[in-house]
């Protein structure tokens, strides 16, 4: 497994071997020694997620709120999205930036979100299937989200606003400067 920084240090990208050949192929997933090596922390994933969506369903900005924060391992195992982390840490050097990065069952690349990061995608094709792990449970009451439009997040979805298909929870999210639910940087939220 090759792990790449990006921009925003925290997110990582993942990108395993794929072992191919006329049969199809063989790839490893997921592999918490070599991932907790390279992070240099624990991470215990306890539940996996799946949905299958159609070309320009968005889902996020989304993230869950202490004790229930959550770390996700996002990828695609049909059609292609469009993957954002937004930093939501206060003080943070790259509080309200964003990483971009597409994610497909082609590319077969991987995005770790950490706890600290909103979270969202866009479906790029349709009858696309997203599966993700997470380090905590859904927690209804701890459950909070950004707007996606919010034009100081500066976020191109690669899909037009008029296409896009949201939730009504989705389509009325506060924009991060009108939410106080947010996290402290530097503070070690896995603990």
């Amino acid at each position: 497994m090759n792990f790449i920084k990006t921009e925003i240090p925290d997110i990582v990208i993942i990108e395993p071997v794929v072992h191919g050949d006329e049969r199809g192929y063989f790839v490893e997933t997921f592999r918490a020694d070599k991932l907790e090596e390279f992070l240099g922390y624990k991470i215990n994933f306890t539940q996996d997620n799946e949905s299958k969506s159609s070309r320009g369903v968005l889902r996020g900005l989304h993230y869950q709120l202490s004790p229930a924060a959550q770390t996700k391992l996002v990828r695609v195992i049909q059609g292609r999205v469009l993957d954002v982390a937004v930093d939501i840490r206060k003080d943070s050097p790259t509080f309200g930036k964003h990483v971009a990065v597409e994610l497909s069952a082609e590319n077969k690349r991987q995005m770790l979100i950490p706890r600290g990061f909103a979270h969202g995608f866009v479906v790029l094709d349709d009858d696309t299937v997203f599966a993700y792990k997470v380090d905590n449970y859904y927690s209804p009451e701890n459950d909070r989200g950004i707007l996606f439009s919010d034009e100081a997040l500066d976020i191109d979805w690669m899909v037009p606003h008029a296409q896009l298909k949201l939730s009504a929870k989705d389509k009325v999210q506060p924009r991060l400067s009108e939410t106080n639910d947010l996290f402290e940087y530097g503070v070690n939220y896995y603990e």
